[in-house]
Protein backbone atom coordinates (compact mmCIF):
# COMPACT_ATOMS: atom_id res chain seq x y z
CA UNK A 1 0.00 0.00 0.00
CA UNK A 2 1.24 3.44 -0.75
CA UNK A 3 -1.09 5.78 1.14
CA UNK A 4 -1.00 5.98 4.92
CA UNK A 5 -3.71 3.24 6.34
CA UNK A 6 -5.38 4.21 9.15
CA UNK A 7 -4.65 0.40 10.65
CA UNK A 8 -4.24 2.12 14.80
CA UNK A 9 -6.30 5.00 14.97
CA UNK A 10 -7.67 3.42 17.87
CA UNK A 11 -4.49 4.65 20.00
CA UNK A 12 -6.11 8.31 20.03
CA UNK A 13 -9.12 6.42 22.25
CA UNK A 14 -6.40 4.25 24.52
CA UNK A 15 -3.70 7.16 25.26
CA UNK A 16 -4.94 7.91 28.52
CA UNK A 17 -5.13 4.61 29.58
CA UNK A 18 -1.37 3.95 27.89
CA UNK A 19 -0.21 7.05 29.37
CA UNK A 20 -1.25 6.64 32.88
CA UNK A 21 -0.27 2.72 32.39
CA UNK A 22 3.53 3.53 31.40
CA UNK A 23 3.82 6.10 34.20
CA UNK A 24 3.35 3.04 36.32
CA UNK A 25 5.76 0.48 34.43
CA UNK A 26 8.33 2.88 33.43
CA UNK A 27 10.46 2.35 37.20
CA UNK A 28 10.14 -1.62 36.24
CA UNK A 29 10.69 -1.11 32.33
CA UNK A 30 13.59 0.99 32.53
CA UNK A 31 15.95 -1.04 34.39
CA UNK A 32 14.32 -4.18 33.21
CA UNK A 33 14.49 -2.99 29.77
CA UNK A 34 17.57 -1.87 29.43
CA UNK A 35 19.43 -5.45 31.26
CA UNK A 36 17.00 -7.33 28.23
CA UNK A 37 18.13 -5.42 25.43
CA UNK A 38 21.71 -5.28 26.53
CA UNK A 39 21.58 -8.95 26.49
CA UNK A 40 20.29 -9.42 23.20
CA UNK A 41 22.88 -10.13 20.41
CA UNK A 42 22.66 -11.16 16.91
CA UNK A 43 25.32 -13.77 14.91
CA UNK A 44 25.06 -14.29 10.70
CA UNK A 45 26.52 -17.41 9.63
CA UNK A 46 25.58 -18.62 5.52
CA UNK A 47 22.80 -16.19 5.23
CA UNK A 48 21.17 -17.03 8.81
CA UNK A 49 20.94 -14.97 11.83
CA UNK A 50 20.00 -15.80 15.20
CA UNK A 51 18.85 -13.25 17.92
CA UNK A 52 19.22 -14.64 21.49
CA UNK A 53 16.00 -15.57 23.81
CA UNK A 54 15.12 -13.14 26.62
CA UNK A 55 14.29 -15.82 28.93
CA UNK A 56 14.37 -14.08 32.32
CA UNK A 57 11.93 -11.44 31.05
CA UNK A 58 9.00 -10.89 33.49
CA UNK A 59 7.67 -7.68 33.12
CA UNK A 60 4.01 -6.80 31.70
CA UNK A 61 3.80 -6.81 27.94
CA UNK A 62 2.13 -3.02 27.98
CA UNK A 63 -1.38 -2.94 26.40
CA UNK A 64 -2.12 -1.23 22.97
CA UNK A 65 -4.18 -0.77 20.53
CA UNK A 66 -5.96 -3.25 18.72
CA UNK A 67 -6.52 -1.36 15.63
CA UNK A 68 -9.58 -1.04 13.57
CA UNK A 69 -8.92 -4.54 12.26
CA UNK A 70 -8.95 -6.91 14.61
CA UNK A 71 -12.00 -8.87 13.37
CA UNK A 72 -12.98 -10.24 17.09
CA UNK A 73 -16.38 -8.92 17.01
CA UNK A 74 -15.54 -5.08 18.56
CA UNK A 75 -15.96 -3.12 15.58
CA UNK A 76 -18.23 -5.82 13.58
CA UNK A 77 -17.09 -9.09 12.30
CA UNK A 78 -16.13 -11.66 14.51
CA UNK A 79 -13.83 -14.65 13.50
CA UNK A 80 -13.68 -15.77 16.98
CA UNK A 81 -16.84 -17.40 15.96
CA UNK A 82 -15.97 -19.54 13.66
CA UNK A 83 -15.44 -23.13 13.72
CA UNK A 84 -11.97 -23.77 12.89
CA UNK A 85 -10.46 -20.77 14.49
CA UNK A 86 -8.40 -22.37 16.87
CA UNK A 87 -5.30 -23.71 14.68
CA UNK A 88 -1.84 -23.56 14.53
CA UNK A 89 -1.36 -23.14 10.72
CA UNK A 90 -3.14 -19.56 10.22
CA UNK A 91 -1.85 -19.35 6.50
CA UNK A 92 -4.80 -20.34 4.58
CA UNK A 93 -8.52 -18.92 5.69
CA UNK A 94 -11.09 -21.52 6.66
CA UNK A 95 -14.83 -21.97 6.97
CA UNK A 96 -15.59 -21.72 3.46
CA UNK A 97 -12.62 -19.56 2.83
CA UNK A 98 -9.94 -20.75 0.39
CA UNK A 99 -7.51 -18.08 -0.19
CA UNK A 100 -4.11 -18.35 1.08
CA UNK A 101 -1.66 -16.09 2.44
CA UNK A 102 1.49 -15.52 0.44
CA UNK A 103 5.06 -14.94 1.71
CA UNK A 104 8.22 -15.82 3.61
CA UNK A 105 7.54 -18.76 6.24
CA UNK A 106 7.56 -17.69 9.57
CA UNK A 107 6.79 -19.41 12.44
CA UNK A 108 5.31 -17.02 15.73
CA UNK A 109 6.06 -18.62 19.13
CA UNK A 110 4.95 -16.89 22.28
CA UNK A 111 5.81 -18.14 25.96
CA UNK A 112 3.19 -16.75 28.48
CA UNK A 113 4.12 -15.63 31.64
CA UNK A 114 2.06 -15.02 34.75
CA UNK A 115 3.70 -11.66 36.44
CA UNK A 116 1.96 -11.62 39.27
CA UNK A 117 3.46 -15.41 40.24
CA UNK A 118 7.07 -14.21 39.60
CA UNK A 119 7.32 -15.26 35.61
CA UNK A 120 5.53 -18.52 36.25
CA UNK A 121 4.24 -20.11 33.10
CA UNK A 122 0.74 -19.41 32.47
CA UNK A 123 -0.82 -22.47 31.24
CA UNK A 124 -4.21 -22.81 29.28
CA UNK A 125 -4.96 -19.32 28.39
CA UNK A 126 -5.90 -18.70 24.87
CA UNK A 127 -3.54 -16.56 22.44
CA UNK A 128 -5.94 -15.00 19.17
CA UNK A 129 -3.30 -13.50 16.64
CA UNK A 130 -4.03 -11.52 13.47
CA UNK A 131 -1.59 -9.49 11.23
CA UNK A 132 -1.39 -8.20 7.32
CA UNK A 133 -0.17 -10.07 4.55
CA UNK A 134 2.70 -9.38 2.44
CA UNK A 135 1.09 -6.72 0.35
CA UNK A 136 0.04 -5.31 3.93
CA UNK A 137 -3.33 -5.64 4.14
CA UNK A 138 -5.53 -7.61 6.56
CA UNK A 139 -8.34 -9.82 5.87
CA UNK A 140 -11.56 -9.56 6.61
CA UNK A 141 -11.37 -5.65 6.18
CA UNK A 142 -9.62 -4.60 3.23
CA UNK A 143 -11.69 -4.94 0.02
CA UNK A 144 -9.48 -7.09 -2.07
CA UNK A 145 -9.53 -9.86 0.71
CA UNK A 146 -12.61 -8.91 2.65
CA UNK A 147 -14.14 -12.44 2.57
CA UNK A 148 -11.15 -14.45 3.44
CA UNK A 149 -9.45 -15.09 6.59
CA UNK A 150 -6.45 -15.96 7.04
CA UNK A 151 -3.30 -14.78 9.52
CA UNK A 152 -5.73 -15.20 11.92
CA UNK A 153 -6.08 -18.02 14.42
CA UNK A 154 -6.18 -18.86 18.25
CA UNK A 155 -4.11 -21.51 20.34
CA UNK A 156 -4.21 -22.85 24.06
CA UNK A 157 -0.99 -22.15 26.16
CA UNK A 158 0.41 -25.71 27.06
CA UNK A 159 2.48 -26.34 30.39
CA UNK A 160 5.10 -24.48 29.63
CA UNK A 161 2.65 -21.52 29.08
CA UNK A 162 3.58 -21.72 24.91
CA UNK A 163 2.04 -21.25 22.18
CA UNK A 164 3.01 -21.28 18.08
CA UNK A 165 1.56 -20.47 15.06
CA UNK A 166 2.83 -21.37 11.40
CA UNK A 167 2.49 -18.33 9.24
CA UNK A 168 4.19 -15.95 6.98
CA UNK A 169 6.13 -12.76 7.71
CA UNK A 170 3.95 -9.82 7.55
CA UNK A 171 4.79 -6.61 5.42
CA UNK A 172 5.94 -2.96 6.48
CA UNK A 173 3.09 -0.87 5.18
CA UNK A 174 3.05 2.79 5.46
CA UNK A 175 3.28 4.66 8.55
CA UNK A 176 3.91 1.71 10.84
CA UNK A 177 6.57 -0.35 11.93
CA UNK A 178 5.93 -4.22 11.41
CA UNK A 179 4.36 -5.95 13.67
CA UNK A 180 1.84 -8.84 15.23
CA UNK A 181 -1.25 -7.98 16.80
CA UNK A 182 -2.54 -10.13 19.83
CA UNK A 183 -4.87 -10.32 22.16
CA UNK A 184 -4.52 -12.96 25.62
CA UNK A 185 -7.57 -14.44 27.24
CA UNK A 186 -7.99 -16.38 30.37
CA UNK A 187 -9.05 -19.47 28.63
CA UNK A 188 -10.47 -20.93 25.09
CA UNK A 189 -13.88 -20.24 26.49
CA UNK A 190 -13.33 -17.03 26.70
CA UNK A 191 -11.91 -16.13 23.84
CA UNK A 192 -14.08 -17.86 21.64
CA UNK A 193 -16.90 -16.37 22.97
CA UNK A 194 -15.13 -13.06 22.73
CA UNK A 195 -14.95 -12.41 26.68
CA UNK A 196 -12.85 -9.95 28.66
CA UNK A 197 -9.04 -9.92 27.72
CA UNK A 198 -6.15 -10.11 30.01
CA UNK A 199 -4.27 -7.99 27.54
CA UNK A 200 -4.53 -6.66 24.17
CA UNK A 201 -0.95 -5.67 22.58
CA UNK A 202 1.43 -6.12 19.89
CA UNK A 203 4.94 -8.16 18.98
CA UNK A 204 7.44 -5.82 17.53
CA UNK A 205 9.70 -7.70 14.47
CA UNK A 206 13.54 -6.82 14.73
CA UNK A 207 14.95 -5.33 11.82
CA UNK A 208 17.51 -7.17 10.98
CA UNK A 209 15.36 -9.65 9.78
CA UNK A 210 13.11 -7.46 8.06
CA UNK A 211 15.50 -6.36 6.37
CA UNK A 212 16.75 -9.69 5.09
CA UNK A 213 12.94 -10.75 4.33
CA UNK A 214 12.44 -7.58 2.56
CA UNK A 215 14.64 -8.49 0.09
CA UNK A 216 13.08 -11.21 -1.40
CA UNK A 217 10.22 -11.01 -4.02
CA UNK A 218 7.12 -9.32 -2.75
CA UNK A 219 8.29 -7.42 -0.82
CA UNK A 220 9.30 -4.13 -2.93
CA UNK A 221 7.10 -1.59 -0.70
CA UNK A 222 7.81 -2.94 2.01
CA UNK A 223 11.78 -1.95 1.94
CA UNK A 224 10.64 1.90 1.38
CA UNK A 225 7.85 2.03 3.64
CA UNK A 226 10.13 0.66 6.55
CA UNK A 227 13.17 3.32 6.13
CA UNK A 228 10.16 5.76 6.16
CA UNK A 229 9.69 4.93 10.06
CA UNK A 230 11.65 3.47 13.12
CA UNK A 231 10.62 1.73 16.43
CA UNK A 232 11.44 5.12 18.10
CA UNK A 233 8.88 6.98 16.04
CA UNK A 234 6.45 4.04 15.33
CA UNK A 235 2.74 5.14 17.15
CA UNK A 236 2.47 2.36 18.80
CA UNK A 237 6.19 1.59 20.35
CA UNK A 238 8.23 4.69 20.80
CA UNK A 239 7.13 5.09 23.71
CA UNK A 240 9.09 2.04 24.91
CA UNK A 241 9.01 -1.54 23.31
CA UNK A 242 11.52 -3.51 25.32
CA UNK A 243 9.40 -6.39 26.31
CA UNK A 244 7.58 -6.69 22.70
CA UNK A 245 10.27 -6.42 20.93
CA UNK A 246 10.37 -10.39 19.53
CA UNK A 247 13.90 -12.50 19.03
CA UNK A 248 14.58 -14.29 15.75
CA UNK A 249 16.08 -16.90 14.23
CA UNK A 250 15.97 -18.69 11.20
CA UNK A 251 16.10 -16.93 7.05
CA UNK A 252 13.96 -16.28 4.35
CA UNK A 253 14.57 -19.12 1.99
CA UNK A 254 14.64 -21.62 5.09
CA UNK A 255 11.98 -20.01 7.15
CA UNK A 256 11.64 -17.07 10.03
CA UNK A 257 10.83 -18.25 13.56
CA UNK A 258 10.37 -15.01 15.76
CA UNK A 259 10.38 -15.54 19.63
CA UNK A 260 8.77 -13.37 22.62
CA UNK A 261 7.91 -13.87 25.94
CA UNK A 262 4.68 -12.21 27.30
CA UNK A 263 4.31 -11.53 31.02
CA UNK A 264 0.55 -11.12 31.51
Amino acid sequence: MTEIEEHDLGLSHDLPVLISRRRALGFLASGLGATALAACGSSSDGGQATTTSKESATAEVPEETAGPYPGDGSNGPNVLAESGVVRSDITSSFAGATGKANGVPTTIEMKLLDVAAGGKALAGAAVYIWHCDMEGRYSMYDAEIASENYLRGVQVSDKQGKVKFASIFPAAYSGRWPHVHFEVYESLEAATAAGSKLRTSQIALPKDACDAVFATDGYEQSVQNLAQTSLDSDMVFSDGYASQLADWSGSPGDGIAVRLNVGV
